[in-house]
């Protein structure tokens, strides 16, 4: 199929949205579809569409190439608003045999233009006028399909809207397992990434509010003998949590910032253990992030990463993660985190009976086995 992708997201940027989009697009080109995203912004703006698609590649960690058009400008709020439309009509125009979208407005007007739509939300439509727009999408007639990061957040909608749902999939964020097959021993990987020789427990994602930076410092200050690894951010909050480790005189902290997504199993690998540390309250890139409904790409590499991990007891997190395959620990417990650590370290064996655990739980969760998921039905 022709597939138009209408995306939010600046294309490229470190934001996980950002990611996660460009996985989505990708794992259908992967099925040998042709891919068209259109996104706001510039793109890499390069001349040399090959050059382009190399970085592209890199910061993303892709293979197989699709096209990007971008729609600029994007920079103030008439243009943001008017975005989904003009996506949309850009989409109609290359008479695609499908839209896949994040946004409901460009939902919609696929639906008037007599177009096949899958709409994939991760939180609630926001506000009034997302609320009008999505029930916009629930009451139009035609070939539709809603994909939903997580049980819960289907569960949401059902009570929220007296509307019939259309076909609707459970569809949590996946992983590159293929980038995760034959990673190095953590001592191996922390050699070739110049990395201190002691345990390592590491975080990888951005460092904002409510991400649990705070527990991961505090942990470190405990636990001087472990290496803890942050990897991620935007410079300014890697200066300012490494302004305030070296303030608290804590040698063994490392914040080395945003790697490309290519570069990132190598760096999970060189843990012992991976850490989740989310608190209640999470932040994201334009605000809160939907901690009751949220699907944490992360947590799927981790668990591909064949390392023991340490997670935050949250609800929403009991649909992927249990007993049999992490510790769960309050959020701002310090010393349940600290013995969990102590655990895992001193016990190979239970952390390699979680860590496998995980691994083979993971398997359906690529993004491949997502995009087929959110194609069938549709003709091909």
């Amino acid at each position: 199929m022709k597939i138009c992708c209408i995306s939010p997201s600046r294309i490229p940027s470190e934001t996980a949205n950002s990611i996660q989009a460009m996985k989505a697009c990708h794992a259908l080109a992967q099925l040998d579809h042709q891919v068209v995203l259109i996104a706001p912004g510039k793109g890499p703006q390069g001349d040399d569409p090959k050059s382009n698609w190399d970085l592209l590649a890199k910061q993303y960690g892709l293979t197989n190439p699709f096209e990007a058009q971008y729609l600029p400008p994007f920079d103030g709020y008439l243009a943001r608003r008017i975005f989904p439309w003009r996506a949309a009509l850009r989409a109609h125009r290359l008479k695609p045999d499908l839209i896949y979208t994040w946004m409901m407005q460009s939902a919609v007007m696929g639906l008037v233009f007599g177009l096949p739509v899958i709409l994939e939300l991760h939180d609630l439509p926001p506000g009034r006028f997302g609320r009008i727009w999505y029930r916009g999408f629930l009451r139009m007639k035609g070939n539709k399909k809603q994909m939903v990061i997580t049980r819960a957040l289907a569960d949401a909608l059902e009570e929220s809207y007296p509307e019939p749902m259309p076909a609707t999939i459970i569809a949590p964020n996946g992983v590159d397992l293929a980038r995760y097959a034959n990673l190095p021993a953590p001592e191996h990987a922390r050699h070739q990434l110049g990395l201190p020789e002691m345990p390592t427990a590491a975080c990888t994602g951005h460092l904002y509010e409510g991400r649990g930076v705070e527990l991961f410092l505090s942990l470190a200050g405990k636990m001087p003998d472990v290496h803890f690894l942050w990897v991620g951010g935007r410079p300014r909050d890697v200066q300012r949590w490494q302004e305030r480790a070296d303030a608290l005189s804590l040698e063994n902290v490392s914040f080395p910032g945003f790697v490309p997504n290519a570069d990132l199993p190598l760096y999970q690998a060189a843990a012992d253990i991976l850490l989740m540390p989310y608190q209640p309250d999470v932040g994201g890139s334009s605000g809160k992030a939907p901690v009751n409904f949220f699907s944490s790409m992360k947590m799927y590499e981790y668990m591909a990463s064949n390392r023991p991990v340490i997670s935050s007891d949250l609800p929403v997190i009991h649909e992927f993660l249990d007993a049999e395959n992490a510790i769960l620990c309050p959020p701002s417990d310090q010393e349940s985190w600290q013995q969990a650590i102590r655990q895992l370290l001193n016990s190979p064996e239970e952390a390699a009976r979680l860590a496998a655990r995980a691994r083979q739980q993971v398997e359906p969760y690529s993004w491949v086995s997502r995009a087929e998921n959110a194609l069938e039905g549709f003709p091909r």
